[in-house]
């Protein structure tokens, strides 16, 4: 049976992170990470918006850690802190134009590819015969680029890294490529 993982102080907790204490430091990473997922799921996020917020939070507070920027001053110190530095970088996401053009995207390709739900069956398969047609015709490149993003799940960081691009310009080149399906399925109708 394994022997569990407790510290009873702030002043412990931040003396088994500085030294590294794996199942400490699991320990703490797991028992904060819902608090936060919740947070950003609340306020217009997802979960890999959440895992990505809170994994960047954790390394600031280790990285404080370890170069004694932070001292506890109470018996929930660290895990406010913690809170605290996520909540901030999930506003500065938030705040950021590049999120607030991505949403708006994501909502039109939404509505544009699901059909509302009083449409019959035909028209749906219809839908998405002329939607499938007009990638086929689509240029390689917008083909390649809204295969990765839809169909791979990747992001355009990850995208704009593998074609070694600003991730703006990865973003810009996937609204063109949307606008370019948009207008193919309309001609087609």
């Amino acid at each position: 049976m394994r022997k569990s993982v407790q510290y009873s102080n702030q002043s412990e907790l931040v003396n088994a992170i500085k030294s590294n204490d794996s199942s400490v430091i699991k320990k703490f990473y797991t028992e904060n990470y819902k608090k936060v997922e919740l947070l950003i799921l609340k306020n217009s996020g997802s979960i890999e918006y959440a895992k990505d917020i809170y994994q960047d939070a954790f390394i600031t507070v280790w990285t404080h850690i370890k170069n004694d920027k932070f001292t506890p001053k109470n018996e929930t110190a660290l895990q406010g802190y913690l809170y605290t530095i996520s909540k901030n970088k999930w506003m500065d996401v938030l705040r950021s134009k590049s999120f607030k053009n991505s949403k708006l995207l994501n909502y039109e390709i939404l509505d544009f590819i699901e059909n509302e739900d009083n449409e019959n069956a035909d028209l749906k398969n219809n839908k998405l015969k002329l939607t499938m047609l007009a990638f086929k015709n689509l240029g390689q490149p917008c083909k390649e680029l809204l295969n990765t993003f839809y169909f791979e799940k990747k992001s355009l960081k990850e995208i704009a890294s593998k074609l070694k691009i600003e991730e703006t310009t990865a973003r810009n080149k996937k609204y063109r490529c949307m606008e370019k399906l948009r207008a193919m399925v309309l001609a087609s109708k």
